[in-house]
This record gives C-alpha cells, sequence and structure tokens, in this order.
C-alpha cells in the first residue's frame, strides 16, 4: 500500500486512497495533523530510543558513532531510554511547557535539512530525528488502518535553503530517504509540494489553465507555473506542465520570528541602552528567537553567552528587561516566545488586537499587540515572498489564468495581500490550507505505484 506523506515544517500529514478518494488518516485520536515537534529527556535519548526502543538499526558509521555517543552519555546520566521518553506532537509542546529547562524539544527539524556547513554528526543526528517522527507517523498510519504502508511520496520544497543551492536541496533529499528506508518504507520517491497542491486543484478544473501554484507553509514558500486542466490528468510525465518554479526558505515560521522580533523582544530589551549611551547588540534579541538557524540558536545558548548577557544586565538602563533575557536563556524559553508571536498571528486572522502572555517562570507579563504593529513586523519576510511571486511569472513569461494558494499560513490576510499586490487583476482561490499537498501527494502515489 502507498502513503502520500506530508513532511510538513509546521504539521505532518499523511493519506491513502479509499475507493478512489483521498482519505487521511488520523495520527493522535481525530486529529490528521501532527505538529512537527519533539521533545525527549535529552538530545542523545533520541538515537537511543530509535536502536532500543524501535529496533532501528544506524544506517552508516556515522550513525554508528552518534549512537555510541547518544549511549555513553546517557548511562553517565543515568537515563535510561524507554518509549514513552520520547514526545511528538502536541504531547511534545505541552511538555516542553510544562518543563523548558529539563527537556530536549526540536520544532520543525525540516527546516534545518539544508543548512550547510554541518558536521558529519550532526547530519547523521538530524536524520535520527527525522526517522524517529516519520517512524512514529507510520506506525501510528498502520495501526489506524490495519494496514502496512511499503511505498510513499514524500512532498519537498522547491528549495529547502536558499543560501545553499542545488547542494542544500540534495543534502535534504538525502536525509530524508536515508529516514524513510529506517522508518520501514522500501519505496521512496518525492514530489514538489507545490506540484502536489496543483494537482488536487485541477481535479476541479473544465478547462485548461496556467494556474500559479502558491504554497506557504511554515518553513518555505514554492511557486509554482503549472499548466492544468483534463489534458493534462492522470499523466505520469509533466515536466512540459511546468513552466516555472521558485521556492525559498521563508514561511510560517519565519513571520512568527519577525513578529516575536519587532513585536515582543521589546520587553525584553530590544531597543534600549547601556549605561554608556550605547545601542545593546541587536543580534542578542534575534539569537534568541532564531529558532530555525541552528548557528543562531547554538550562539545564543551557549554557556560563554550566559555570562555576556549577565554583563550586559549590569550596564543596562533597563535592567528589568535585561534579566528576562537572562531569564530566558537560562530556561530555554526561545520556543514559548515564538508559540506567543504565533497564537498573535493567528489571532490577528480575524480581530485587530490581541495581547500575548508571556511565562518566564520567574516572572509573568502581558505584552499588547494589535494588526498594524504584525503588519508591519513581517513586512520582511513579504517583500520576499512577491519576488518569489514575480520571479515565477518572469521566468515562465506568462500571466497566470488563476492563483491557487495553499498552505498553513496562506490563511494569513496580509500574505494573500502580497501576492495580490503582484498580479491585482488575477483571481485568487483559496485551497484547502493543510490538506491539498497531502492530497495531491497521495494521488500521485496511487499513480507512480499502481
Amino acid at each position: 500500500m502507498s502513503l502520500g506523506f506530508d513532511f510538513g515544517t509546521a504539521n505532518c500529514c499523511v493519506a491513502h486512497l479509499v475507493e478512489g478518494k483521498v482519505s487521511p488518516i488520523p495520527l493522535v485520536d481525530d486529529n490528521i495533523y501532527l505538529p512537527s515537534t519533539l521533545c525527549a529527556p535529552n538530545a542523545e535519548s533520541v538515537s537511543e530510543y530509535l536502536f532500543r526502543c524501535l529496533d532501528i538499526t544506524p544506517s552508516n558509521d556515522t550513525n554508528q558513532a552518534v549512537l555510541r555517543r547518544a549511549i555513553k552519555i546517557n548511562r553517565e546520566e543515568g537515563l535510561d531510554i524507554h518509549a514513552d521518553d520520547v514526545k511528538f506532537g502536541h504531547q511534545a509542546l505541552k511538555l516542553y511547557l510544562e518543563d523548558p529547562k529539563d527537556v530536549y524539544f526540536v520544532k520543525s527539524p525540516k527546516s534545518f535539512l539544508g543548512a550547510m556547513g554541518l558536521r558529519d554528526m550532526q547530519l547523521s543526528y538530524f536524520e535520527d530525528l527525522v526517522c524517529a517522527m516519520m517512524s512514529n507517523i507510520k506506525r501510528s498510519a498502520e495501526a489506524n488502518t490495519n494496514q502496512s504502508f511499503e511505498q510513499t511520496v514524500i512532498g519537498r520544497p522547491v528549495n529547502f535553503l536558499g543560501r545553499g543551492g542545488e547542494a542544500s536541496n540534495i543534502q535534504a533529499v538525502d536525509i530524508l530517504t536515508r529516514a524513510a528506508k529506517r522508518a520501514g518504507f522500501k519505496d521512496i520517491e518525492f514530489q514538489y509540494e507545490p506540484v502536489a497542491a496543483g494537482l488536487d486543484f485541477e481535479a476541479t478544473l473544465t478547462t485548461d489553465q496556467n494556474v500559479l501554484v502558491v504554497d506557504i507553509g511554515g518553513g518555505t514558500t514554492d511557486c509554482s507555473m503549472i499548466q492544468m486542466g483534463p489534458s493534462w490528468q492522470g499523466k505520469m510525465e509533466r515536466k512540459e506542465s511546468l513552466l516555472a518554479h521558485t521556492g525559498q526558505m521563508v514561511g510560517g515560521n519565519d513571520l512568527d520570528i519577525f513578529i516575536a522580533f519587532r513585536c515582543l523582544m521589546t520587553e525584553f530589551g530590544l531597543g534600549s541602552k547601556l549605561k554608556s549611551g550605547l545601542d545593546l547588540p541587536l543580534i542578542q534579541f534575534w539569537n534568541a528567537i532564531a529558532i530555525n538557524d541552528v548557528q543562531a540558536q547554538r550562539d545564543f545558548y551557549a554557556h560563554d553567552n550566559l555570562s555576556m548577557l549577565r554583563q550586559f544586565h549590569k550596564e543596562a538602563l533597563e535592567p528589568q528587561k535585561l534579566q528576562r533575557l537572562v531569564a530566558l536563556h537560562q530556561e530555554t524559553l526561545g520556543h514559548s516566545v515564538i508559540h506567543q508571536a504565533e497564537l498573535a498571528k493567528i489571532a490577528m486572522s480575524e480581530q485587530t488586537d490581541y495581547v500575548t502572555n508571556i511565562d518566564l517562570v520567574s516572572e509573568a507579563f502581558e505584552v499588547a499587540t494589535d494588526r498594524a504593529s504584525i503588519d508591519a513586523a513581517i513586512e520582511n519576510p513579504m517583500n520576499k515572498i512577491r519576488a518569489l511571486v514575480q520571479e515565477a511569472v518572469t521566468q515562465s513569461g506568462i500571466k497566470p489564468d488563476v492563483i491557487y494558494m495553499t498552505g498553513g499560513s496562506s490563511r494569513s490576510t496580509a500574505l494573500t495581500s502580497a501576492v495580490a499586490s503582484v498580479l491585482p487583476n488575477t483571481e485568487i482561490i483559496s485551497g484547502n490550507y493543510f490538506g491539498s499537498v497531502t492530497a495531491g501527494l497521495t494521488h500521485w502515489a496511487n499513480l507512480i505505484y499502481r
């Protein structure tokens, strides 16, 4: 049996065909969407969890070295790893928010897969993270359907990481492939996420059209100009129908980060000064909440940086705010702040004002935000998305008959307006914000594996 697998930056979803119709598979209770999060006692728990609890062996010598190191550290810390020690989805976020300092929490590992300059051990560890998440999803899907899934089509962005170019794409796909094989899939193919979303939309067309698919996900935005309609339905070879592709690592997570930076970090000292009159370094506030940047997070949470933050606290004109930044470091609360920014973003789709609640364990406080401030905060990523839309049109050399917007972040009215500003007289149709990619991947899996 084949599975359409949307291994998303924000959420994961899988589906199969039942009597010719796409049927999403519940992964936790009745929920078909599983947040792309993982929580464990420590970072090393994941590798040992795969080996000891799931009987998943390392894929190469580097993975073997990662496992040996993990077992050594866990034994030194007195940790015995059990199956229920590693949590996924909402359970992972709940555990992290309850005790952020004493657990290891990862959100959106897909964002890291194309990062350049990582050591082999780091790449192997990311493979373990992805394998743990994929294995959990595969096993849940099989338990809920009483079927075995050995074939899958996995969605991928056009570009995983803009700075790395094709090298980033190759690295990310290699990690996903190895992880999927270790999770138990025997046949693995990939399809561009905007193309998959477009395939779902194509089933509704009665005439051929040039469609600009704009897929704004949690970690990436992809734009594809595709010829669609009855002439193309059911064809396995679609290269001639794909007129242009653009994509970049900018998505819903970036919106959350910019909202946190511009609207929330002022309460942690952003914009305030030292007694000497000098400004506090912006990088400290950015690195604190840049959860999709491995190096930024490593720099902020480094032990040496804590000493620097304490020194800033002593020299600050507003020491109470800098104390919050120190607390954020000590309690590892960057993800918690981003979670509040995400809630503000969601709320602004329906209201004009919102109050975020920041809990630093030692202090809880509120920050008022409004739609104008949110829109101003996300202007940078919105400009990048506008540029991707324009580039797709320029590459194809044609104007689309219709724009098909999908992806969880495309619910934002600000982002819809940003796309419309590039093509003001073109109709915009909103698809299933979360499910269109999964549906397209499922149809494609049925087409190539039948």
